[in-house]
């Protein structure tokens, strides 16, 4: 048949599939999975040598570059705050016409089960516990009243605004730039009011590299700490036995059931699993404050935003030049910097599923929704075990010290059903790990093939098996200090990025026309 006539017939004319025009692979692709993939071998061919390393850049990192760390996300929260405050807090992240894509319900469902669900079911009893152990402060007191009062507040301060600031500065950066002027979702793209629209192609691809490997070793982070609970979790409640061979097999059936999410696509998989998880997470949480403590937790919680709100410019602020210990860059600057590593993830997928939203909504609705709901998890969760080893005489507090991953199942030992509960919390990771790697793959894929909105499922496929990969590889390595030492050595420099972010949408909105910064009354529906 002739090139003519092949183009008249309909019949013979092949149809590309969503998303297979964008299946290239190309600098970004081999530059961020080149450098995945080499980290990935040295992990395991030479575990020890990277064992050391990771402790050796992850003291390098915390100690030297601590003060960037915390100023830079204090100054993000503040940004925020003025946004929403701001006339620029009415301007839309789309047309001026658009409407939300999802409902509040699924959009802070989704925010909470892809940002740091999986970390915080780590976090949610062992941080206070450990604050509660040993005092975050030099000389403070330990297993006391005011020690336990101490722990609550620090654990409210490190999930709260800060964390969602970094997310909120993402997010609003690649939503203004691919809904509301129209252009693709790469961080690099944001960047364009700051550097002009041809800006060197070379700084663009460095820019994207970079925002690859920061999300898949934060993703990393978090898988590896979920699959690390996990392990502790069946061991301590099922007596399955703990170790390399069962992290591996958690790790493969997370990646394999992604891949059965991933298929189905961002509105039906990401969607479902994210319902799935608030809801397991409210009924743990509901059975814990009722089956627990009721009064005690809720007079915690209560008492820990009040003391949260109280020390939030003192602790973002903090740093320990005149003692010299570590427990800032331990803890407050670790948090940071694995969660600035999230951020180009969950900044383009918060961006991509509050598209339609005023900036006013985002701002509000990332900064107050879902840290509150992490304070509730924690004051439940964490003030249960506080409390049983406050007046029950229990041992929570010295069993975490020793092993991290037991902290959940140890406190659910404390309560009936402790079998029925450990279960539900096991699910809940495995559901949390799957959602956030089904997000993560989708949001990569589309930064190394450019397609953002609809990137190919070959390339999502290819980019889960790489992460799975690098997360196995990094456990068997050195554990929990290689984990942290990948999210610092990411985090680092896309601070920097983050900050070019925030002057660049913000020269971007002062372009906005009066007319997108006027208050629109709303229309009545006519009975």
């Amino acid at each position: 048949m002739s090139k003519e006539k092949e183009q008249e017939d309909p019949k013979n004319t092949k149809r590309k599939l969503p998303g297979e025009e964008d299946a290239k692979l190309g600098t970004v692709f081999w530059g961020a999975g080149g450098v995945i993939a080499i980290a990935a071998l040295m992990a395991m061919f030479f575990p020890e040598a990277v064992e050391n390393a990771s402790y050796s850049i992850y003291d390098t990192i915390a100690r030297n570059f601590n003060w960037l760390f915390l100023i830079s996300v204090f100054g993000f929260g503040m940004f925020l705050l003025f946004m929403a405050i701001s006339p620029y807090g009415r301007v839309k992240l789309g047309p001026d016409d658009s409407k939300p894509e999802f409902s509040f319900r699924s959009w802070v469902g989704m925010l909470f089960s892809s940002g740091l669900g999986v970390g915080l079911v780590f976090y949610g009893v062992a941080e206070p516990m450990e604050h509660f152990m040993i005092a975050p402060f030099p000389g403070g007191e330990v297993e006391s009243y005011e020690a336990a009062r101490t722990a609550m507040g620090y654990s409210f301060f490190h999930w709260g605004i800060s964390q969602w600031s970094i997310f909120g500065v993402a997010g609003l950066a690649i939503g203004y730039s691919q809904y509301r002027k129209k252009k693709n979702g790469m961080v690099s793209t944001s960047l364009e009011p700051l550097f002009g629209q041809n800006y060197n192609k070379t700084s663009r691809k460095f820019i994207d590299i970079l925002a690859v490997i920061a999300t898949v070793t934060g993703m990393a982070t978090s898988i590896g700490l979920g699959i690390l609970q996990m392990d502790g979790g069946l061991n301590f409640a099922f007596n399955i036995p703990s170790g390399p061979v069962t992290q591996i097999v958690l790790t493969v059936l997370m990646v394999t059931l992604f891949l059965f999410s991933t298929i189905t696509g961002l509105k039906r998989g990401i969607k479902w699993l994210s319902n799935l998880n608030m809801a397991l997470a409210l009924i743990l949480t509901v059975f814990v404050m009722f089956m627990g403590p009721f009064t005690f937790i809720m007079e915690t919680f209560v008492l820990g935003i009040g003391d949260y709100l109280k020390s939030y410019v003192g602790y973002s602020l903090r740093t320990q030049p005149y003692s010299g210990e570590t427990w800032v860059q331990e803890w407050t600057v670790f948090y940071w910097a694995w969660v600035i590593a999230w951020s180009p993830f969950i900044g383009s997928f918060v961006a991509r599923v509050s598209k339609g939203r005023t900036i006013r909504e985002y701002v509000l609705g990332i900064l107050i929704v879902p840290p509150v709901l992490s304070f509730l998890w924690i004051a439940a969760l964490g003030g249960t075990a506080i409390y049983s080893d406050l007046f029950n005489g229990t041992s929570i507090g010295e069993i975490v010290l020793d092993d991290q991953t037991a902290a959940l199942f140890t406190m659910f030992d404390t309560l009936p059903m402790s079998q029925i509960t450990s279960a539900l919390a096991i699910l809940l990771i495995f559901t949390f790990l799957v959602t956030s790697a089904d997000s993560a793959t989708f949001i990569v894929a589309g930064m190394t093939s450019g397609s953002t909105e609809n990137p190919a499922l070959r390339l999502k496929i290819l980019w889960g098996i790489l992460l799975g990969f690098l997360t196995i590889t990094l456990i068997l390595a050195g554990g929990l200090s290689s984990l942290q030492a990948a999210s610092l050595l990411a985090g680092l420099p896309f601070t920097v990025v983050l900050i070019l972010m925030i002057f660049s949408v913000s020269k971007s909105l002062r372009r906005e026309s009066n007319e997108a910064m006027k208050r629109r009354p709303r229309k009545t529906k006519l009975k």
